[in-house]
């Protein structure tokens, strides 16, 4: 059985859950599980990775072993500042002359679209850069933190 495999099923159980079910609910197909398990296929697709993390709210380093459980998420601190760059940017923007969006002049409707888009933005890459930190973090041999050394599932 393949290690890969091996850790998803132990992901699955700590979850109160099966291989079959968790499948089902990322909507991810079980016969690429089965594959693996057979040891068919030595590893899954990154985009059946991310479902299987996006499934139990993890990253897919710790699907696969590879770093800490939790996958990174903005602080208070982090979304204040985004929403002050923001303000700062659109504030900027809405006090030029003759500025347009799409060939019509700025609308506040408009406006709050550009908000979203920007928003969305600004937090996805907070959030990639969190995941870097960590991830050189884990690659110094946590050293220079406090977190619990990741949690390892034992080799079979």
């Amino acid at each position: 059985m393949c290690k890969l495999y091996k850790r998803i099923e132990n992901i699955c159980k700590e979850n109160n859950t099966n291989i079959t079910a968790m499948c089902k609910g990322a909507g991810i197909s079980r016969a690429a599980l089965t594959e693996l398990k057979m040891g068919r296929n030595k590893t899954l697709s990154y985009e059946t990775l991310s479902k299987i993390a996006n499934y139990f709210h993890i990253s897919v380093d710790y699907v696969t072993g590879n770093e800490q459980k939790e996958a990174p998420t903005l602080t208070k601190e982090d979304e204040r500042d985004i929403k002050n760059k923001i303000d700062d940017i659109l504030d900027t923007l809405s006090h030029q002359e003759g500025l347009m969006f799409d060939g019509n002049p700025l609308t506040p409707e408009a406006l709050e679209s550009i908000r979203n888009a920007m928003e969305l933005g600004m937090a996805a890459a907070t959030i990639k850069n969190k995941r870097k930190k960590d991830k050189k973090e884990s690659t110094n041999g946590r050293a220079e933190t406090s977190e619990k050394p990741d949690k390892k599932v034992p080799d079979e």
